[in-house]
């Protein structure tokens, strides 16, 4: 059965206008973060890791290259889709971290944020 995906920036990466430094996404790694402390996550969900550099051929097959900012979660066709949810064609996906994190939290039995 497919699973919903999370695309997220590899950690560590360079910036071509900024070299000589490694750099990690912020609102990627909020996600990271979740996924560490709740390792039965990465058998729920599908996770694909790509490169901070455009384009992101991953994601633009998935949902087109507008919406390739990350991280992003794509729904699988059968999930149900949080109001936050957008479309790309068919394909549903959320493209906001707290939006993402909600949903983990609803669908997945992921501990809540505390304010």
């Amino acid at each position: 059965m497919p699973k919903d995906t999370i695309y997220l920036i590899e950690p560590g990466f360079e910036d071509a206008k900024k070299p000589g430094k490694r750099y990690f996404c912020p609102h990627c790694n909020q996600i990271e973060g979740i996924l560490a402390s709740n390792p039965g996550l990465k058998d729920k969900v599908e996770i694909v890791r790509v490169p901070f550099a455009r384009p992101r051929r991953p994601v633009i097959e998935r949902i087109g290259e507008e919406n390739q900012g990350l991280p992003v979660l794509v729904l699988a066709d059968k999930s149900p889709a949080p109001a936050a949810a957008q479309s790309h064609g068919a394909t549903r996906f959320v493209p906001e971290t707290r939006d993402i994190i909600a949903f983990l939290v609803d669908r997945f039995d992921v501990p809540h944020p505390h304010d």
